[in-house]
């Protein structure tokens, strides 16, 4: 008798682990492992969300609030302490900040007709140039989140295969599509990384963001000064005024993979005003997943509710619905965003995380009805389907058979409409950022970074706006691949072939 046979199959899940332990129990192991090696980065990351005792004051008001913040606060310094804790892939097991060694000069190279000169360097990771030690840290991050990935990959073959009440089901034949399907591959990929960038930003960046963006004049900087062979010290903002990019030439211009003149490393460059450039794309990126994410919760919460409404009860309710969506729908989206940003700009909402709490409000709460059209067909033709009109006569009432018998068939739906209006919104932030009315500043956003390049593009400086222009287009085109993926593995007879011609179809950008 198999493992999975050899109890009851109505058994719960925890049943089933406890009569055959072995395999939940390894897996779990290695798991902890996984998560004890990044903990304190992982509460880092949740430390830095946005102030939500500030909105559920505003929301609820002290008195309400003065109940819970005792709690509040315990549970507040539990939070930092545990982001305190050391990780194994942080800038400090393996920093790249440091100086070359006076007198460290150990060879000069040419390497494609560029004379690359190689110096002993202190307080980086083993005394590496600057730059190596920042991709030896940048290498082991990608390779622990794939890694991750691949566990708990992992872990679903163990339900699989020793905790699952079936032999075979229809998702492994879709979960099987999309293992051939190598446009949403790509797309899967591509956005893992983007999503690795966000949870990693303050470790991946050659710098941080308080000491080159926020606060630059509270931190010092050493280098070594050529002229004098000494080392020295100076703010991290005078540094900053000394590297900016403005178009080369006696404006001055740092570009891709270069150092500045107090020993810094930059990945792609530096502004105009001096910041590295990498370090403000990748805590961009945690804002725009952050406003993405929440923006995209919103509408699917709206549109899934309502399709399963309309669905179920058909005539009136579905009738007010299409009117409601169309006389949305209707209204220039661009201009009524535009608007309402400017309304609301001088409100508290618009502080919270600089605007990026107001933008995800607006966007989820005005994308919705794409999203209910998108689904309102699958939930109107499994309404129709028999097991509904079993549940029905056996009695059950309209909120389960949605939430048994409807859901699960439009959910896979979502997924896809979802996928690619994820990569709209990113573009809607950014171009309103562009515009000066999305994040403001100091709050960091690949759209800003457009904006502040724009003069620059025909000038030695092209990589201010370029870099993140090619980030957005290919982060985006990654969520409409993952979208085609998706589509065709839940619906083969829809199948477009592994090629990136559907790309361009992708609805959410």
């Amino acid at each position: 008798m198999s493992e999975r046979t050899s109890i009851k199959d109505d058994a719960p899940l925890l049943d089933r682990i406890r009569n055959n332990p072995e395999p939940a129990l390894r897996w779990l192991a290695v798991l902890g492992v996984l998560v004890a090696l990044q903990v304190g980065a992982l509460f880092g990351a949740m430390m830095e969300l946005p102030p939500w005792q500030t909105i559920a004051d505003r929301l609820f008001g002290l008195p309400l609030l003065a109940l819970f913040e005792p709690v509040g606060s315990v549970l507040a310094s539990i939070g930092d302490r545990l982001a305190e804790i050391p990780t194994l892939l942080s800038r400090d097991v393996i920093p790249n900040r440091g100086h070359r060694v006076p007198g460290g000069q150990q060879f000069a190279a040419d390497i494609a007709g560029f004379t690359v000169e190689f110096w002993r360097w202190e307080g980086t990771f083993l005394g590496l140039p600057a730059a190596i030690a920042w991709a030896i840290r940048v290498a082991l991050i990608y390779l622990y989140a794939f890694g991750c990935l691949a566990w708990f990959w992992k872990g679903y073959l163990v339900f699989r295969n020793h905790y699952r009440y079936a032999d075979w089901t229809p998702a492994d034949d879709m979960i099987d599509r999309m293992r051939t399907h190598r446009w949403g591959q790509f797309g899967f990929v591509v956005i893992a990384m983007f999503f690795m960038m966000a949870m990693f930003a303050p470790a991946l960046g050659p710098t941080v963001v308080e000491e080159n963006i926020q606060e630059p004049y509270s931190y010092e900087t050493e280098y070594l000064d050529q002229e004098s062979g000494e080392v020295r010290s100076t703010l991290v903002g005078n540094a900053n005024l000394g590297s900016r990019s403005r178009g080369g030439g006696s404006n001055g211009n740092h570009g891709i993979g270069t150092y500045d003149d107090y020993d810094r490393f930059h990945p792609f460059g530096t502004l105009p005003n001096g910041k590295d450039l990498f370090t403000f794309l990748a805590a961009g990126s945690r804002v725009s997943l952050f406003i993405g994410l929440l923006a995209l919760g919103i509408s699917s919460v709206i549109a899934f509710s309502l399709a399963m409404v309309s669905a179920y009860y058909k005539g009136a309710v579905d009738l007010g619905a299409v009117i409601l969506s169309d006389s949305i729908q209707a209204m220039p989206r661009l201009l009524v965003l535009i608007g309402a940003v400017v309304i609301l700009r001088g409100t508290w909402i618009a502080d919270i995380y600089n605007g990026g709490l107001l933008l995800a409000l607006l966007l989820g709460s005005w994308g919705w009805p794409a999203m209910w059209r998108a689904i309102r067909g699958p939930s109107l033709q499994v309404v129709q389907e028999e097991w509904v009109d079993a549940a029905k006569s056996y009695g059950q009432t309209p909120r389960r058979i949605m939430r048994k018998h409807m859901a699960p068939y439009v959910v896979g739906y979502m997924l896809i409409y979802g996928s690619m209006t994820l990569g709209g919104i990113i573009i809607s932030v950014s171009g309103l950022s562009f515009l000066g009315l999305g994040i403001t500043p100091p709050t960091p956003e690949w759209g800003r970074a457009i904006d502040l390049g724009q003069s620059y593009i025909a000038t030695d400086s092209w990589h201010i706006s370029i870099v993140p222009g090619l980030l957005i287009v290919i982060v985006v085109t990654a969520f409409n691949a993952l979208g085609d993926g998706i589509r065709d593995a839940i619906d083969p007879q829809s199948d477009t072939g592994s090629g990136g011609e559907a790309a361009a179809a992708g609805g959410g950008a």
